[in-house]
């Protein structure tokens, strides 16, 4: 990348042509035009199903949504529209309309285990049809669901990013392999309980580890840091996440005893329905590493099947720092990915860099020799000055949030 894109070209943008949920629908289907309109993922096969006979829809698209019957879209478009209905037999969504929860990739674990989750189904489903060089009709498929993915992350984040900006979200980067109650792992824990308290969107890869740890101090936020403690003691008896079935259920078992019964005070002139920032943050992991297990702690999910805009979206969205606890090739793939968006101000301006344990970052791993002249070298200046290095989760959050932890 020798320089950056134009900022129209990366530029978060709305579409309010876009109909996803079926009030917004009605609405529209009122004014008897849906003209120009796409309508993505809804179930147009539901009670009330819509009459569509006598509505204007020339150059509406309709993708990923069920119809009555084969009739109804096929009659849509003789008059004027593009239909691109849902793929048969596959498992997931070709146009999701909203991020997952916990529970939808959680859903039949409760009656078939860790093998009977929709997670794992997927999953399943993914490595049968190529894995990450699929045939071409699971390509799109998968493309559709993604695409889908991309629009109910913008729908998600783009209320809080009116009211708390770019530079309250922040990353949480580090090893998959963390075992629960380890140190690391009570490390990034906290570190999230603490930036959640502080108005802070936690945004992590989704994954076990210190992912986990870190959605989980989300999570929490609203209890007393002894509740964290006591709670991270329970997910401890399952520490390897290799152990599936036990990892999981113990992490459904916490969920459901610290289920939020209270979310921290909204930030003034902040719209309703933001709660899920508050109780877990946000994580955007990938069916290509879904041998991990699920991370069951943020408050949304975005899943994606490619892991390539899954690990661009988190950088992008990460602008107001990011933590990196002890990893290994993954973390430090990321550490410099994000630097290159730093480096040529790629997404705007970057917060801080915060690599957890000092020895590992200088000494293990000496990542902070090359980062350092490499962000001072950075056409809008010095920019060494991001980075921290700290042993300590108190430095880590004031080096983020600005303000005494």
């Amino acid at each position: 990348m020798p320089t950056p894109p134009p900022a129209d070209v990366i530029e978060p943008h709305t579409a309010p042509d876009e109909i996803e949920t079926r009030a917004a629908f009605d609405r529209r289907l009122a004014s008897g035009s849906l003209a120009g309109l796409t309508v993505q993922g809804l179930r147009l096969d539901l009670d009330p199903v819509p009459d569509l006979a006598g509505t204007d829809v020339a150059g509406t698209l309709f993708v990923g949504c069920r119809f009555a019957s084969r009739d109804v879209g096929a009659d849509l478009v003789r008059r004027g529209a593009n239909v691109v209905p849902p793929f048969s037999g596959l498992p997931y969504p070709t146009q999701p309309a909203h991020l997952y929860t916990p529970e939808d990739l959680a859903g039949g674990f409760a009656e078939g285990g860790f093998a009977g989750m929709y997670d794992t189904r997927v999953y399943e489903h993914f490595r049968s049809h190529g894995g990450a060089l699929p045939d071409v009709r699971e390509a799109l498929g998968q493309r559709l669901h993604d695409h889908g993915v991309d629009n109910a992350l913008a729908d998600a984040t783009r209320a809080w990013l009116a009211t708390h900006g770019p530079q309250s979200v922040v990353g949480v980067m580090g090893g998959h392999a963390v075992p629960r109650g380890s140190v690391p792992y009570r490390m990034a824990a906290m570190l999230g309980w603490e930036l959640a308290r502080a108005d802070r969107l936690v945004v992590t890869g989704g994954g076990p580890g210190v992912m986990e740890a870190a959605n989980l101090g989300a999570y929490l936020a609203s209890h007393p840091a002894e509740a964290l403690a006591t709670a991270i003691d329970l997910l401890a008896v399952a520490p390897d996440f290799t152990d599936h079935d036990r990892y999981t259920a113990v992490a459904l078992e916490v969920r459901q005893r610290y289920a939020p019964t209270e979310t921290l005070p909204r930030s003034p002139g902040e719209v309703s329905g933001l709660d899920w920032a508050r109780t877990g943050g946000l994580a955007i992991p990938t069916w290509l590493y879904g041998h991990e297990p699920a991370n069951l702690f943020a408050g949304k999910i975005a899943k994606y099947f490619s892991n390539a805009i899954r690990e661009d979206t988190i950088l992008r969205l990460a602008r107001g720092g990011i933590v990196f606890a002890p990893g290994r090739a993954g973390t430090v793939q990321e550490v410099f990915q994000a630097a290159t968006k730093t480096f040529y101000g790629t997404d705007g301006a970057s917060g801080a860099y915060v690599f957890l344990n000092r020895e590992y970052w200088t000494r293990e791993l000496p990542v902070e020799s090359l980062l350092r002249p490499l962000l001072a070298a950075s056409p809008f200046g010095d920019l060494s000055g991001t980075i921290h290095l700290t042993d300590d989760v108190a430095e880590a959050a004031r080096a983020l949030i600005g303000a005494p932890a």
